[in-house]
């Protein structure tokens, strides 16, 4: 984008917070383009419904430019669980209630929320341990003090070639390249199911329409650039580029699903 804009694009990372700083500071900006903010599934369908007093409206105070890409979560387990299938795996969660456990890199992570939603949608009780990061999770999934994990695919990978984890299904409506062999939860007994980070971009209510239409489209052209499809392949991540309107009828959407979700599990942001 920065090269077809002209303009020189600075990425500053706002980390904490999950998310909320950032969605802050574009709030405050000038409405010019000038400023905007990758949204995602946490800050725009997740935090809304997890937060009492969340400081934004991901509605009212945003206007969506482009869905940018979908990022699915993949179930994996560790070398102490025998389960070679998700039905498995499910099949011995019921028989021993809270038995079975899964890591997560926190609370209201993208990990902890898709791991809720497959036990909302099976009726299971899998116990949660949250992580601070990913790399504490994912030492002890190897090390086999943790039963299971979501998380995406490139984080899992190395490990699964290795053998030392098991990848049950991926949560995506369709299976994934890197792991054809691999069903999806769908295909599993759980018609409907899909679980996927997703990013997307995000200017301060009030742009105007002209400019953001601009983005979209510089945006949409980056997505179809070899480079970025070969890196976003990289990371198993499908590129979408959704207009503003279609955008903003998503966001919805996923708030719906997300917040049943939320509410079903009593989630509630640390």
């Amino acid at each position: 984008m920065s090269k077809s804009l002209g303009q020189q694009i600075v990425v500053d990372n706002k980390a904490g917070g999950q998310g909320v700083i950032a969605m802050q500071e574009t709030v405050r900006a000038a409405p010019d383009g000038y400023t905007i903010v990758l949204g995602h599934v946490g800050t725009l369908a997740v935090n809304p419904a997890m937060m009492n007093k969340l400081p934004y409206d991901a509605v009212k105070d945003f206007v969506p430019i482009t869905l940018l890409a979908k990022v699915p979560m993949v179930f994996a387990v560790g070398p102490n669980v025998r389960a070679k299938t998700l039905p498995e795996f499910l099949a011995q969660a019921k028989a021993s209630p809270g038995k079975l456990n899964y890591g997560s890199a926190g609370n209201g992570s993208a990990g902890h929320l898709a791991f809720e939603m497959l036990k909302v949608t099976a009726d299971v009780d899998v116990m949660h341990v949250p992580y601070k990061g990913t790399g504490a999770q994912m030492t002890d999934l190897l090390g086999g003090n943790i039963d299971a994990a979501a998380a995406g695919l490139p984080g899992f990978l190395p490990h699964v070639k290795s053998g030392q984890l098991r990848i049950l299904a991926v949560g995506s409506a369709a299976r994934l390249p890197s792991v054809p062999e691999v069903p999806t939860v769908a295909e599993q007994g759980y018609p409907g199911f899909e679980s996927s980070q997703w990013f997307g971009l995000m200017a301060p209510a009030k742009t105007p329409a002209a400019v953001v239409d601009r983005l979209h489209a510089e945006a949409v052209k980056a997505l179809a650039s070899q480079a970025v499809r070969h890196r976003l392949a990289e990371d198993s991540s499908t590129p979408v580029g959704q207009g503003s309107q279609e955008f903003s009828r998503f966001i919805g959407e996923e708030q719906k699903r997300w917040g049943a979700v939320v509410r079903s599990a009593k989630l509630k942001a640390d």
